[in-house]
């Protein structure tokens, strides 16, 4: 029965292992999106089901790793030991919803199950404990970092008094991001027609065009400034730099059509259409700026602890976040922005 029992085992072993894989990029691309994770390129293999992805870059460590794992522990019975771990942690996890009756009616010590494996730590069971510790140390520092980041935009943004047609990329939803002034102080001309970009993936299939693109004015009105929230699902894929701009610059026009419609009065409209001859001239500004070239505008903020900070505090911050944002994927490669026509200014941000 060996043969038999054996194929059957490996068998067991591809389901099982396709499982973990499944659960290891479902995991991530939910904490990618939660802004808990550095950038990993996740594709998704379904126009149907949101859950179904692939990550390459996941795929190939997870490959590494169980290489290194099989090479160092060369035998099962190490292996074994890291699995048991795992599998009674996930268990003890998995069964919180029933600790009341294990106290009040089986009177059973909740450390039981876990202590049983214990003593097979130090033989291969320290695995999947120091795996779990690694990733949780990457994401809590990452995500740590990141939600400084935004508070600092949040807190520091700056007067609309500030702006040919650029785009901004940046987080922030409403607001000026505070590298604007920075772009300003640095760059020899200010941009007659300006776009904060703001890109977001949303858990559907696919975007419609007609509700891609959202744009609000930002004021003063004279300045030509305007916020935009591009919205993608999981399947849409950013197009190329001279469609997105077609198809931005066409949204914007018709914002700004409906937009002088719905504030026009009515004695206007009587008067011959006022509203509509400004949203004329709008229209134009804006294609005459387009034509002469999109510009697009990259702040890469460096974000560093405050010197009064903690010295630990200064690690995460300083090398340990910065380690990982030089190690995964850029804001710009992920956007596929043309880098003929990138401009980037520089700004630090002490948190």
């Amino acid at each position: 029965m060996y043969r038999p029992t054996f194929v059957i085992a490996v068998l067991a072993a591809i389901i099982a292992s396709q499982a973990m894989i499944s659960g290891a990029f479902a995991i991530i691309a939910q904490s990618l999106s939660l802004g808990c994770f550095p950038r990993v390129k996740v594709v998704h293999t379904s126009p149907k089901h949101e859950g179904q992805v692939y990550i390459p870059e996941i795929n190939y460590l997870i490959m590494i790793c169980c290489v290194i794992v099989t090479v160092s522990f060369k035998n099962t019975e190490h292996i074994s030991n890291a699995y048991g771990i795992a599998v009674v942690d996930v268990m003890v996890i998995t069964t919180l919803m029933v600790t009341l009756i294990m106290l009040v009616v089986w009177k059973t010590d909740l450390l039981m199950s876990f202590t049983s494996v214990l003593y097979k730590f130090v033989q291969g069971g320290y695995l999947p404990i120091a795996f779990s510790l690694f990733v949780m140390i990457i994401m809590g520092i990452w995500h740590y970092v990141h939600k400084q980041r935004f508070v600092y935009e949040l807190n520091n943004k700056i007067s609309s008094d500030y702006v040919r047609m650029g785009l901004l990329y940046s987080e922030l939803v409403q607001g000026i991001p505070p590298i604007f002034s920075h772009f300003i102080a640095n760059i020899p001309s200010i941009h007659s027609v300006l776009v904060f970009v703001s890109i977001k993936s949303f858990p559907i299939c696919k975007v419609i065009l007609e509700e891609r693109f959202l744009f609000r004015r930002v004021e003063p009105r004279d300045l030509r400034m305007y916020r935009c929230v591009v919205r993608y699902g999981y399947k849409d894929k950013i197009e190329e730099s001279d469609e997105f701009e077609r198809q931005l610059v066409e949204n914007l026009k018709d914002f700004i059509w409906h937009e002088h419609l719905m504030s026009a009065t009515a004695e206007q409209l009587r008067s011959g259409g006022s509203g509509d001859l400004g949203a004329q001239e709008e229209i134009q500004f804006v294609q005459i700026a387009k034509d002469k070239g999109v510009v697009y505008l990259l702040g890469e903020a460096e974000v560093v602890a405050k010197p009064n900070s903690s010295m630990f505090k200064k690690i995460v911050v300083n090398y340990a976040r910065s380690f990982l944002r030089k190690n995964f994927r850029q804001g710009e490669r992920f956007l596929a922005i043309p880098q003929s026509r990138v401009l980037r200014v520089g700004m630090t941000y002490e948190v």
